[in-house]
């Protein structure tokens, strides 16, 4: 009497779900670190992150945040300007001026750190 093998005709699905369960795990891994190493000013950044799994594919970060990026990899200096009106002014301004030299951010990580933190997978 030969061994009989079957294969399941539906292990791709298994496949794919244990697959999204393990990028799941490690995504709210990766995000736990991430909320850790994010600077916090206002706490907007920290709140817009997000750990999601579609379709084998994990993705950590902001969703909505529009200087997430300028964050994790800083600025170059930049000049500011008006966009509606005809000067600048903020509170604390001796005068409205039409133009700044910024001199850029320093790069503070957190996702990147976040990311290469090494992990045991169980």
């Amino acid at each position: 009497m030969a061994n009989e093998w079957r294969i399941d005709p539906a292990w791709p699905q298994h496949l794919r779900k244990m697959t999204d369960d393990l990028l799941e795990h490690l995504g709210e891994e990766i995000l736990r670190d991430a909320e850790r190493y994010v600077p916090v000013g206002t706490g907007r950044l920290k709140a817009s992150l997000i750990a999601e799994v579609s379709d084998g594919e994990l993705r950590v970060g902001s969703i909505d945040c529009d200087y997430a990026v300028d964050v994790e990899f800083g600025t170059a200096p930049h000049i500011i300007e008006p966009r509606t009106k005809k000067a600048l002014s903020w509170p604390g301004a001796r005068h409205p001026v039409a133009r700044i030299n910024h001199p850029g951010t320093q790069a503070q990580p957190y996702l990147r750190p976040a990311l290469y933190t090494p992990r045991v997978v169980s």
